[in-house]
């Protein structure tokens, strides 16, 4: 069947040489060229993950300012109505004291008018009273 003659040594030599020569010109720049290029794509995953690992953590450190921040704004917020609503009610309080004084003052000014008014009246029918007994009795008999 096979003819085993000086051939076939010859043919297994020139399919090394083939191999050999492959494997220096084609395969080790090829298998080079993919193991390049796994180390960049290793390279740019790693560097990427950590940059994404980065962002995270600038991003939870920006929600977590900005929650604080929120929080400082909110207190602000809060003080300063507590603080307007405290000087509302004093402008309320003096006003109330300014109207009860004037209340008060006024008040008191009535009661002066007032008397002022029946001292008058009183003089007036005192006068009244003398006039009419002048008149009824006589300027001799009033005396």
């Amino acid at each position: 069947m096979f003819d085993f003659d000086a051939t076939l040594p010859l043919m297994a030599l020139q399919f090394l040489l083939l191999a050999a020569l492959l494997n220096a010109i084609f395969y080790k720049p090829l298998t080079k060229a993919l193991d390049d290029r796994d180390n960049y794509i290793r390279t740019n995953k790693v560097d990427a993950d950590e940059r994404l690992a980065k962002a995270k953590r600038v991003t939870q450190d920006y929600e977590t300012q900005l929650a604080d921040s929120r929080k400082q704004s909110q207190a602000l917020i809060l003080a300063a109505r507590d603080e307007g609503q405290k000087i509302y009610a004093e402008k309320i309080a003096e006003a109330q004291k300014e109207a009860a004084a004037k209340r008060e003052q006024a008040s008191r000014e009535i009661e002066q008018q007032k008397q002022e008014a029946f001292n008058s009246l009183q003089q007036q029918v005192d006068e009244l009273s003398r006039q009419i007994k002048i008149k009824l009795l006589g300027p001799d008999l009033v005396g």
